[in-house]
């Protein structure tokens, strides 16, 4: 995408400060940063770009168009779909209540608050949603934290940190594919070099939870039903993506696995199952619009000279790797906090990034990690991010956002070690990067 030959402008960057201020102060101002659809911000950075850019208006469309139509642009948009149809049939045929319930049947009471941070951690590693999580598990928690006699804001913190925890992991999360997408890497290398950073923080949070919030009378609970069969599906997905199989087979096997199950113990008819199929590709509509419209305006302010500047700027502190992959985090936390979206914050970061991967000589396994890690960071602790806005929601006023914000004990571990990694430059990977087949590949 990017030309040695092109000059540096910054005013190139404007549609894209447009659209971010627009999608800000649109949010403030209706007091909901989810209130207006985020591809119309886009468009408004788009249609700025057509009237300042001097070329002339087919050059511009056609430059357009090239970037809706890249190659990591639709590899994205059709995971997207393959991942949202999953999701829906999976949830239809009852995947994720069980998924649930299992986790809840086996938690002895007095480990609750632990127990909760693995239930959000497992549901959302399988969905690939940290909101669907907080939404399905939030209710549960809630009558958990009255019969255990322990904070509410307590277990819900814990929740929210397990939720993040799976986003940031999950394959079929729209992060992951927006990271590895925008990066051009495999799934399975972000993910080996991903986990080496947040399984250890999940751990220590973990045992956080355990030792520190045992309630000194937990009653038993009971109740919870659930159909070991119908978590398999996330359990192949999983495994299947790890193993190195192709993210589309994945999806597809995981699809055909949930509509088998579903349609043998009759939770849909073969007509509800391509409903629910349809439903999902819907369910990923706004994301699939994001990131081709956001493709598309990347490229012009790429052509015009936008990226260009930048990385002539972020040259002038950035002087090593090192240095890079701080600039990794700056950028992609500062965006989270402007447009309260960790995938809408990939999407915009993503080019500008793996072009100083390039420059600077950054795995770019690496910067889809760091990119994932960073945004599902900040997103998890903005009190205007939905997980946290729709947690604090669920409570029906019991609990405010700023009263969740001291328990999300993983987002605060998880941040101390992915500066720590670095630091200290780990993890490391065997095999090095070949960034000229990279270069020869864009």
């Amino acid at each position: 995408m990017k030309d040695e030959n092109l000059k540096a402008r910054g005013y190139a960057l404007i549609p894209f400060v447009i659209f971010v201020l627009f999608y800000l102060s649109s949010g403030i101002i209706a007091g909901d940063f989810y209130a207006i659809p985020t591809p119309i911000s886009v468009i408004i950075g788009i249609i700025i770009a057509f009237l300042i850019f001097k070329r002339s208006v087919d050059n511009k469309f056609n430059t357009f168009i090239r970037g809706c139509g890249d190659k990591n642009i639709i590899i994205m948009c059709l995971i997207y779909l393959l991942a949202g149809a999953f999701s829906s049939v999976s949830e239809a045929m009852g995947g994720v209540e069980s998924t649930v319930n299992f986790g809840i049947s086996i938690i002895p009471p007095q480990f609750i608050a632990a127990g909760i941070f693995v239930i959000g951690a497992f549901v959302s590693l399988s969905t690939g949603t940290s909101v669907g999580t907080i939404a399905t598990v939030t209710p549960i928690a809630l009558g958990f934290s009255q019969k255990a006699g322990i904070d509410a804001a307590f277990i819900i913190g814990a929740l929210i940190g397990g939720a993040m925890f799976g986003d940031n992991l999950s394959i079929i999360s729209d992060t992951t594919i927006a990271a590895t997408a925008t990066q051009n890497v495999d799934m399975k290398d972000k993910f080996r070099m991903n986990i080496k950073i947040a399984l250890p923080a999940a751990i220590i949070t973990f045992f956080l939870f355990l030792i520190l919030a045992r309630p000194e009378h937990a009653a038993t609970i009971k109740g919870f039903n659930y159909s070991f069969i119908r978590i398999i599906p996330y359990l192949v997905v999983l495994m299947t993506a790890l193993l190195g199989m192709n993210v589309f087979l994945v999806l597809t096997l995981g699809v055909i696995l949930s509509a088998g199950i579903g349609l043998f113990e009759g939770s849909f008819t073969v007509v509800e199952l391509f409903s629910n199929i349809y439903g999902g590709f819907n369910s990923m509509f706004e994301i699939f619009l994001l990131s081709m419209l956001t493709g598309g305006l990347a490229y012009l302010v790429t052509e015009e000279g936008g990226i260009n500047w930048i990385i002539k700027k972020a040259s002038g502190f950035i002087k090593s790797q090192r240095s890079c992959e701080i600039g990794v985090f700056a950028l992609v936390s500062l965006l989270d906090c402007a447009v309260a979206n960790n995938t809408v914050a990939i999407i915009i970061a993503g080019p500008v990034v793996k072009e100083l991967s390039n420059k600077f000589k950054v795995d770019p396994r690496r910067t889809a990690s760091l990119l994932d890690t960073f945004s599902c960071i900040m997103q998890g602790f903005i009190p205007y991010g939905a997980q946290v806005l729709f947690a604090a929601k669920a409570t029906e006023g019991l609990l405010s956002p700023f009263d969740l914000m001291p328990y999300f004990w993983y987002q605060f571990i998880l941040f101390a070690f992915a500066i720590l990694s670095i630091i200290f430059k780990f993890p490391r990977t065997k095999d090095k990067w070949n960034f000229e087949k990279d270069c020869l590949e864009k």
